[in-house]
Order: structure tokens, then C-alpha cells, then sequence
């Protein structure tokens, strides 16, 4: 096990957020998104050996079975590690994210400032949207930190698996996680309307399961966080009514626009001075919003959400072109980000 800390120590020093083991290449870190082969003296051909020394008996035996592992392990100095262990070419590989162990706050990550109104409401629903290592699981773990600092709430988490630990401040906080605690989202969501929350954190909506019994609890007088992996605010309402079969998207579209409060996407973009700057696009449930998807008029959405900076609404090409203006990134990297190019370079021409 000294070789894989040895590693971890590595990833620690050099600022690296991820790293990949894999059976035919030596050590590969990530480092403000992007992947490099370290010089680290190591021989891969122990990369089998030292990822099965991880794993619990239960966990090696799922992994026998056929099953991918996503799991938590503690390091050392109490570092924790999201790993990911699967197969390729009938070989072992493993992806471990480094997680911070100190929850930031709204403001250190930049969040819009409408974060905290949205956070204050009694119920409806509040997502995090955005690709793969965007920093969604970050940004939900540093609201559910804010409520837990300024309200006395009982909050609710289903995650898979659990990433950030909370302590109970203002808040008391439980925390599950699936296959240890609870065997799915949507078991667990079924038993959350039993226990009481007035918060509950759904780490991902992964399946119409899940989404249904999300807008249920959003839907009964919870305040409900979850995540999707889509670019954007437009994308995100299509994924969540697309999952539905045709029959059933005007019933979603009229639950979406009772209980949606808002959607904050993000995206992490290569800045000018060797680190990555968060974009955020905004859009907020107000009236007009929310008819416009009870009348199926998402096309009409941008608009309003261009027109909407007193409400606290901000497009993501809009958010991009501040991020150039104020010469934290160059143009071409935000360009590759903007699901609109053609607005973002509108704005440039003002």
C-alpha cells in the first residue's frame, strides 16, 4: 500500500485533482483538466495487486461478479478518495479523484449570488448541472454547507457514494449512501418522505426512477438539490422531460413548473494564470419561465433569461464573455464552452 500513497502523495504536491492506474502505462495525474504522464518510478505491472488491496472482501467479490466499484477510501492525513475500479482487455484499472477536505463556500467558488435566495426557499426543486469534473458535486456540497450554517433544517443526503462529510451545525445532517446504507436512489427517496427532512440532497438523477421520485419530494414541501450531466439550462429541462415517454411530458412539463426554482450549470475553463475559472449560467423559476415550459415554449427561454439580470438569471456565453472581458481566460477557450457561439461573439460586437 506505500506505493499507492506514495502516489497520492504525488498528486497532493503537484496540485493534481485525479489519477488514472492503468495495467499497460505508468502513473497519468490530471492538473487543471488536463491528463500528463508523471516521471514517477513505477513498475504498472503492480497496478493489479495494489488496487485489490483496497477493495473490502464485499467489493472484491461484486468486482468478480462483473460490477464496476465506486467507492470512498480514507488516506492517510484523512484524505479522502473517490475510486472508480473497472475493467479494459479483461485488466484492472482504477480512477481516483482527490477530495478536498474542507467544504468551500458559495463565494470561493464563485457561485451567482442568487444562490443564496434560492437556498433560502421551503421547498421546490434546485439543480447543479454540467460535464463530467465541472465541479457540480463541489458546488452542492458547499450549499448544503450554507443552509447547514444558517438554518435549522434536517437535511437529507443520497449519494453514491458519499464524498463530502458533513458535521451538524445550525442543521442536523444524515447522510446515505447507496449499496452501504440504502440499496438506490429511489428506494431511498421513498423511505426520505418518511424521515422528516426538509432537505434532501439527491447526488445525481440517473434514471426516470430516480427523476420521478425527485419531482415527487420537490413536489411534497421539500427543498430538493440534485445534478444532471447536461450543458446548460435548456438542456437540462429537455433531459429531465425527454426521460418520459411522449404521453407523459405534458403531466412533467406541468410539474416542472410548479416546482423548479432554479438550474445553475457550470463549467471549469482554462484561465490565464495556470488554473481553471468557473462559468455559471443562471436561470431562475420565475412566472414567465415557468409557463413557458408549462406551455412547452423552451425555445423562448434564452430570451427571457438574456433580459433577466434583475432576477438574477445570467447566460453561460454571457458569463464567458465577462470571464474574457475581464481577462481572466483568452476568447478561444471560452468560445469552446459557449453552447451559443453566436451570441457570444455578439457581445463583442456591442
Amino acid at each position: 500500500m506505500s506505493l499507492f500513497f506514495d502516489l497520492i502523495d504525488y498528486a497532493q504536491k503537484n496540485n493534481c485533482s485525479d489519477l488514472h492506474l492503468s495495467f499497460d502505462s505508468p502513473p497519468v495525474f490530471r492538473k487543471n483538466g488536463e491528463l500528463f504522464i508523471s516521471d514517477f518510478d513505477y513498475d504498472f505491472k503492480k497496478n493489479v495487486d495494489m488496487i485489490l488491496k483496497l477493495l473490502t472482501p464485499e467489493q472484491n467479490e461484486k468486482l468478480k461478479n462483473g460490477f464496476d466499484l465506486d467507492f470512498c477510501y480514507e488516506a492517510e492525513n484523512n484524505l479522502r478518495l473517490r475510486i472508480n475500479v473497472y475493467k479494459q482487455k479483461n485488466n484492472f484499472c482504477a480512477a481516483v479523484r482527490l477530495l478536498k477536505n474542507k467544504i468551500p463556500d458559495l463565494n470561493e467558488l464563485g457561485l451567482p449570488e442568487i444562490t443564496k435566495k434560492l437556498l433560502a426557499q421551503p421547498n421546490g426543486l434546485i439543480l447543479v448541472t454540467g460535464p463530467t469534473g465541472s465541479g457540480k458535486t463541489t458546488s452542492l456540497a458547499a450549499m448544503i454547507n450554507f443552509i447547514n450554517q444558517n438554518y435549522a433544517k434536517h437535511i437529507l443526503t443520497i449519494e453514491d457514494p458519499i464524498e463530502y462529510i458533513f458535521s451538524h451545525e445550525k442543521s442536523l445532517v444524515h447522510q446515505r449512501e447507496i449499496s452501504t446504507d440504502v440499496k438506490s436512489f429511489n428506494l431511498a427517496l421513498r423511505s426520505a418522505l418518511r424521515e422528516d427532512p426538509d432537505v434532501i440532497l439527491v447526488g445525481e438523477m440517473r434514471d426516470l426512477e430516480t427523476i420521478k421520485a425527485v419531482i415527487t419530494a420537490a413536489e411534497t414541501g421539500h427543498l430538493v438539490l440534485s445534478s444532471l450531466h447536461t450543458m446548460g439550462a435548456m438542456k437540462s429541462i429537455n433531459r429531465i422531460i425527454d426521460a418520459y415517454p411522449k404521453e407523459s411530458q405534458d403531466q412533467i412539463r406541468t410539474q416542472l413548473s410548479f416546482c423548479l426554482r432554479g438550474i445553475i450549470s457550470q463549467v471549469l475553463i482554462k484561465n490565464n494564470f495556470g488554473f481553471r475559472s468557473a462559468a455559471f449560467e443562471c436561470l431562475i423559476g420565475t412566472e414567465a419561465i415557468l409557463n413557458l415550459i408549462r406551455n412547452n415554449k423552451l425555445h423562448e427561454i434564452k430570451s427571457l433569461m438574456q433580459m433577466g439580470l434583475n432576477d438574477g438569471m445570467n447566460t453561460l456565453e454571457k458569463n464567458i464573455f465577462d470571464l474574457v472581458k475581464q481577462k481572466k481566460i483568452n476568447y478561444d477557450d471560452g468560445l469552446k464552452y459557449c453552447n451559443d457561439k453566436s451570441e457570444f461573439e455578439q457581445y463583442f460586437l456591442n
